[in-house]
């Protein structure tokens, strides 16, 4: 007879059944903004030579679909099936995300992949009033956010998990609904799950009632693992996620402070502490946060954030002066403040500076960071920005306008640099939307115009090159009727240089239409 483990901890296992589907409408939602909301949505990957289903949402389920259809044969049984690509990476993404908001419960909250989180909750029911008020308030929060959950409890993670996945709904005995799950809860592969089914053991309970050394010399040690620990004789600890230790100051007042100065003094002496902080884990501030506590209760918040990671306290100080005397409701220190904290939200590694041989740290970067990072403090984040290149073929859409203080992108593509000693491919400035040209005349339907009338002008077409034929994005089902359009440059008599296209071929449009896009210099 086999001896339990003392239940000295207690698990709440979450399963979320619909997980992709969620993450789409959380992550994307204008994509359902045309579609039919009763329309099945299925997930596949190519899988060899086919096509098959992943995932599907309830009305799938509902239609009869099941993951590992083709989909060729999914889309003979439901004509109108939606589908998208399935993205493993975007749904693990999607459950560390969920899994953040656990923290809430418990520090000790681990993922499993593909679509489940295990809490341990020992110590932490008491603020609830017990487990089952600490479940409705997680699934209460999750339905905030569109996210059904399953959940379970157990005195281990394996039985939490087995009874959420399989059980749908908690159970009083746990012992007892444990042995009433399919053998498919023992978590083995779908061989020896299917050898288990063939030899006549259907559930758990009637794996549990055969002799270990039977179940070992059959169905190898494995099961014998996953018997025992659905049984609760063995108790695998879950492997909780490493939790970032916050980095924060904070200085207390026996007598509160009345001066914006003085708070703004000791603001600096805690960002000399907070210096030390990051240089020990070689990394530096980008984000910033103080908030400072009056008297009577009120905070007041301020927040910097950098275009590059810093732990320079005369850089901050001067940042700090910039925030405040930008704000439009000057700081009110009230009755006075009795405590000042500054926080760093988000710091990035930093390692230290060459030094240069005459002395005195390097400047690699030049003056642009500093002059970025006040003009952001002074307008405002939003105002300063710069351009990064998008891997788009669609001119208006290969560039990004983004913060110029905010993060860097991850590189995808570069921009387009022209051959030595030739003129660029694209012009810099666009005109957005492109402007519409008149009496466009052409020798041949398809080819470059030879006059066109463009701001009440004509122009007389000397040179030109092209085309540049650009078709609509065919993989997005609302662009795969957008007619090609080809570009030309072109140069008229007088000198002047625009790049206009053509939207629509003689064979796609009755009446194709000319537009100038740019401008060269």
């Amino acid at each position: 007879m086999t001896r339990q483990v003392s239940a000295a901890r207690r698990y709440l296992a979450l399963v979320f059944p619909w997980l992709p589907i969620e993450r789409l409408r959380g992550t994307r939602p204008h994509l359902f903004v045309a579609a039919r909301d009763d329309a099945p949505i299925a997930f596949t990957e190519t899988v060899g030579n086919a096509t098959r289903l992943v995932a599907l949402d309830r009305a799938g389920m509902a239609a009869g679909l099941r993951p590992g259809l083709t989909l060729a044969d999914a889309r003979a049984q439901v004509p109108g099936l939606e589908v998208y690509p399935h993205d493993p990476h975007a749904d693990l993404d999607w459950l560390e995300a969920l899994a953040d908001g656990c923290v809430r419960y418990t520090p000790s909250v681990a993922v499993e992949p593909p679509d489940a989180l295990v809490m341990d909750i020992a110590g932490c029911t008491h603020a609830f009033d017990g487990e089952r008020f600490l479940a409705a308030d997680v699934e209460r929060r999750l339905m905030r956010r569109g996210v059904l959950a399953r959940h379970a409890f157990g005195d281990t993670p394996a039985i939490a998990m087995a009874l959420a996945r399989f059980a749908g709904v908690p159970a009083p005995d746990e012992a007892r609904a444990v042995k009433r799950l399919p053998v498919a809860a023992l978590g083995l592969d779908a061989e020896d799950t299917a050898a288990l089914a063939r030899a006549g053991l259907k559930t758990v309970g009637e794996v549990m009632a055969r002799p270990l050394s039977t179940i070992a010399a059959r169905f190898g040690e494995q099961a014998v693992t996953a018997v025992r620990r659905l049984s609760g004789e063995v108790a695998a600890p879950i492997v909780a996620r490493p939790q970032r230790v916050p980095i924060f100051a904070e200085r207390r007042f026996a007598e509160p402070i009345a001066r914006t100065d003085y708070a703004l003094e000791v603001l600096n002496g805690l960002a000399t502490d907070i210096a030390g902080q990051l240089d020990q884990r070689h990394q530096g501030g980008r984000r910033w946060e103080a908030r400072l506590f009056r008297a009577d209760g009120q905070v007041q918040r301020l927040r910097l954030e950098t275009g590059a990671p810093t732990r320079d306290v005369a850089l901050l100080a001067r940042l700090w002066r910039e925030r405040i005397d930008a704000l439009a409701d000057p700081l009110d220190p009230g009755f006075g403040y009795d405590m000042v904290r500054l926080d760093v939200v988000l710091a990035e590694r930093l390692d230290a500076t060459q030094l240069k041989l005459e002395g005195g740290a390097g400047n690699e970067g030049g003056d642009v960071p500093a002059l970025i990072d006040r003009l952001s403090t002074r307008l405002g984040k939003a105002r300063v920005r710069r351009f990064a290149p998008r891997d788009s073929h669609i001119p208006e859409q290969a560039e990004l306008s983004l913060p110029a203080a905010g993060p860097q992108p991850t590189a995808t593509t570069a921009w387009p640099t022209p051959e030595a000693g030739e003129p660029p491919q694209r012009p810099i400035y666009l005109f957005d939307p492109p402007q519409p040209i008149d009496a466009v005349m052409a020798e041949v339907p398809d080819g470059p115009p030879k006059r066109f009338k463009w701001r009440r002008t004509s122009h007389e077409i000397a040179r030109a090159e092209g085309p540049e034929r650009i078709a609509g994005e065919w993989w997005r089902r609302h662009d795969a009727a957008i007619p090609t359009r080809d570009y030309y440059r072109v140069e008229d008599r007088r000198g002047r240089r625009f790049w206009i296209f053509r939207h629509g071929l003689t064979e796609e449009v009755d009446d194709p239409r000319w537009y100038v896009h740019g401008l060269f210099a």
